[in-house]
C-alpha cells in the first residue's frame, strides 16, 4: 500500500477557487477524525500552517494537506469534487474503507 494521495482534476480546479478566495498561504487539511455515523468522519479545514510532518499534496493551484496520523487511514484514496443532483461536494475514494455512510462523509477501515 503506497502512502499517496492523489487529487482530481476536478478537485484540483474546486480547491484551488477555494483557496485563491483565501488569501496567500492558504492551504486545504484534510484530516482523519472518530466519529461519524460509520466510525471515522473526514475533516476538511483551510489552514496557513504546514507541520514538518504532512504530507503535502499539490496539483496546479491547489496544495492539500494531510497530518501524520490521518496518512494511514487515506493511503491510496482520490480526492475528487462531484457536482451531482445531490449538491456539489468533496468526495474521498478511499481504498481502505471496507463500508461507508450514505452521505460519503464517514466510513469505516
Amino acid at each position: 500500500m503506497t502512502d499517496s494521495v492523489t487529487i482530481s482534476e476536478r478537485a484540483a480546479r474546486r480547491i484551488g477557487q477555494i483557496l485563491k478566495s483565501e488569501g496567500d498561504g492558504a492551504m486545504l487539511r484534510i484530516s482523519v477524525e472518530g466519529g461519524g455515523c460509520s466510525g471515522f468522519q473526514y475533516k476538511f479545514d483551510v489552514d496557513r500552517a504546514k507541520a514538518d510532518d504532512d504530507l503535502v499534496i499539490s496539483r496546479e493551484d491547489a496544495v492539500v494537506l494531510v497530518d501524520s496520523a490521518s496518512v494511514p487511514f487515506l493511503a491510496g484514496s482520490e480526492l475528487d469534487f462531484v457536482d451531482d443532483l445531490i449538491g456539489a461536494s468533496f468526495r474521498v475514494v478511499n481504498p481502505n474503507a471496507t463500508a461507508s455512510c450514505g452521505c460519503g462523509t464517514s466510513f469505516s477501515i
